[in-house]
């Protein structure tokens, strides 16, 4: 597999969401991640794609599944992987976005795959850096590999988005992952539904285009795939569940709940997972349903994908375009 023009998948040279991708960029990405499963299956893993190039991972937010993956994904594909711990560098000491911008094009990395807590940081360092930059988080705006991972594990699943319902539960209102899926599930033809407490849902969400529930039993009714969200406590200032134990009586899922989707109905969740409060453990480890374990693998795939992706704009020195 090599990088050339002829080739190209995405349009610019960076990945800051799913909004302004299109259906034949998605579906490209979706076919080309499907081929790096298949080599992450295979006995020998590596290959020279990056060889020579340099991937900075800047996470100002604490990750593992994310982070990792985005890691291994790069020295799967042969580049130089640095992780900037953010504890310990000058952010801590008051240097602003901008001045650590300037600091990494010093550095001149190929490709910079950064998670921040505000909206909006991803694509203000995209127009500052003379490089790719791939968004893995920022704030409550979108997560777009996550998102393209999701899309992954259920065409894997299957086959076709067209007719399938999916219901994306939980913290909608602080998840940049809900958003992320909202667009990119629109895009292929799913259905998809909302369920979430009043307190946890935007307030504009009916502009999304999607069906929306705060009864979880009513909005499970009939559901293909049931997408479980991480309740952000952290996020949250002020009370917007009574309890982590009420909350899971209405909106945990546990056996009963699912029971109420389609027969056959998969279970998926971003992680980490906060079981007793979004998820019971006996769904989200039971095999036959839960596609939690599958999502990790697809996620190392998926961005083996997008910096192949990046790759060939870089050899047709395509950047801040």
């Amino acid at each position: 597999m090599s990088a050339s023009a002829e080739t190209a998948i995405l349009k610019t040279s960076h990945l800051l969401g799913i909004e302004g991708l299109s259906i034949e960029e998605i579906v490209g990405l979706l076919d080309l991640a499907d081929t790096y499963v298949a080599l992450n299956r295979a006995a020998e893993k590596k290959s020279a794609l990056l060889k020579g190039r340099t991937l900075i991972n800047l996470f100002f937010e604490a990750s593992t599944r994310t982070q990792s993956s985005f890691e291994l994904a790069g020295k799967r594909l042969g580049a130089d992987v640095l992780n900037m711990s953010v504890r310990t560098s000058s952010v801590t000491k008051g240097e602003t976005l901008l001045d650590t911008a300037a600091t990494l094009n010093a550095m001149r990395p190929d490709i910079l795959v950064v998670r921040h807590y505000d909206s909006g940081a991803a694509e203000l360092l995209a127009r500052k850096l003379d490089c790719s930059v791939v968004n893995a988080g920022d704030g409550s705006h979108e997560h777009p590999t996550q998102a393209l991972l999701d899309a992954l594990t259920i065409r894997r699943r299957r086959g076709s988005f067209e007719g399938l319902i999916v219901a994306i539960c939980g913290d909608v209102l602080h998840s940049r992952v809900a958003r992320s899926n909202i667009h990119l599930l629109a895009k292929l033809g799913a259905r998809v539904r909302l369920i979430a407490p009043k307190t946890l849902l935007p307030s504009d969400a009916e502009r999304f285009g999607v069906e929306i529930f705060t009864d979880m039993r009513k909005g499970l009714a009939g559901v293909d795939i049931v997408m479980m969200l991480r309740l952000q406590l952290e996020r949250m200032t002020g009370a917007f569940v009574p309890s982590t134990r009420e909350y899971f009586r209405f909106y945990g899922l546990d056996r009963e709940k699912l029971a109420l989707a389609k027969p056959g109905a998969l279970v998926m969740h971003p992680g980490p997972m906060n079981r007793g409060v979004e998820i019971d453990s006996t769904v989200a480890d039971d095999i036959e349903v839960s596609l939690i374990q599958e999502q990790v693998e697809m996620g190392v795939a998926m961005r083996m994908a997008v910096l192949d992706a990046l790759a060939r704009g870089l050899a047709r020195g395509g950047r801040n375009t």
